[in-house]
């Protein structure tokens, strides 16, 4: 099937020209949920445009009654940042401007919503889909005050234009997918909110870190928090909902790189969930797939980070992937000195088990600054 494509100016820059993003719609024959999925959020994160094109690809072959509801695809969703660059180097994970990260400027509808616990008395005795279609609406009013700020003479920042675009083509979303990579060298993961483990699985990736806690200022946590807390404070009326809407983020690879195994991994896994959810109808992907591909999480707070102790430079590194028990070196640093001493190498161990996820890319390092990260399964 053919996808209805749409174009979104985002930035017109002091030359005259204009940076915007483009969408592709597939539309099924049935209506049903809506799918959103973007990537390059984060300029440097690149397989995630591998993955979109792979899945365009993938629906255009389809026939319209084999997707039902609704799919949305916006690849290189941050052209500004896309286009960063430091020499050799793309990054694009901050705003030039005001040095804010791209995926920390989000809008959340939680912090605005101050009468969240009187909403909730009012629907007490409605269905789950008279709640679910009164609360998008509160928030679909409030979001719209937004769009008043941009367009008042005095207007705003350009990052709150930004979030404004892309939080308008997911906020009636079911299912939002924002694909990254690491900033640095990393594994194939994804984050969970509570509550969604149970899909989590479906994606069929090994590992997945379980959120703890989130201020709502990341993409995907300000689709899914002001959802969690209607949940949270329903359930303390007595009225116990999930609501079937999710979120998650992918972390597919390293920055800079488009490593085809992670686009693989991301692919399958986008595919056998949109099976799960009954937005796509595919043979070939079965929701009972081998227990063996059973999905480890680890809560948030359970991620152990390296950081340099001294200056110098980083040998003898473990591998991504490597299972390490307390007391094994995890790399050793080359430290130099100007006080006329010989320069020493420093072993670094590890303080507890588990599992190394993600690596500096540059192995020169200042005191302080980010080696590596360790995630640790222990309850």
């Amino acid at each position: 099937m053919i996808p209805i494509t749409s174009q979104i100016d985002l930035l017109q820059l002091a030359s005259g020209d204009n940076l915007s993003i483009q969408v592709y719609k597939f539309i099924g024959k049935q209506p049903g949920k809506k799918v959103y999925i973007q990537s390059n959020l984060h300029g440097s994160e690149i397989v995630g445009n591998a993955v979109i094109h792979q899945l365009i690809e993938f629906l255009r072959e389809l026939d319209e009654d084999r997707i039902t509801g609704e799919i949305w695809l916006v690849p290189v969703c941050n052209p500004l940042g896309t286009n960063q660059r430091s020499h050799f180097f793309s990054s694009g994970r901050f705003n030039s401007y005001d040095g804010r990260d791209w995926n920390r400027i989000f809008w959340d509808y939680e912090k605005d919503c101050e009468d969240l616990a009187t909403f909730v008395k009012t629907q007490k005795n409605l269905g789950i889909k008279e709640v679910r279609k009164n609360f998008l609406e509160k928030q679909k009013a409030a979001f719209a005050k937004q769009l008043e700020r941009i367009q008042k003479p005095s207007s705003v920042p350009y990052r709150d234009r930004y979030r404004y675009q892309l939080q308008s083509l997911c906020l009636d979303a079911d299912f939002v997918i924002d694909i990254h990579s690491s900033s640095n060298q990393g594994i194939d993961y994804l984050y969970c909110f509570h509550g969604r483990e149970e899909s989590a699985k479906y994606f069929l990736l090994e590992y997945g870190i379980l959120m703890t806690e989130y201020d709502g200022n990341a993409f995907d946590e300000a689709f899914m928090k002001p959802w969690l807390a209607l949940e949270k404070q329903l359930t303390k009326l007595g009225k116990a909902i999930k609501f079937d809407l999710e979120a998650w983020t992918l972390e597919l690879g390293s920055g800079m790189q488009m490593n085809p195994e992670s686009v693989e991994v991301g692919v399958r896994g986008i595919k056998n969930y949109l099976a799960y959810k009954g937005i796509l109808t595919l043979a070939e992907y079965s929701v009972n797939y081998p227990a063996s591909t059973e999905i480890q999480l680890v809560r948030r707070d359970r991620i152990k980070n390296y950081y340099a102790i001294a200056g110098g430079m980083i040998q003898k590194r473990v591998p991504l992937k490597t299972s390490v028990k307390a007391g094994d070196r995890l790399y050793q640093l080359l430290s130099f000195n100007k006080s006329g001493d010989l320069p020493t190498a420093i072993d670094i161990c590890a303080e507890t088990d588990g599992l190394v996820f993600d690596i500096s890319t540059n192995q020169s390092v200042n005191q302080g600054e980010y080696v590596l990260g360790i995630l640790n399964f222990e309850l």
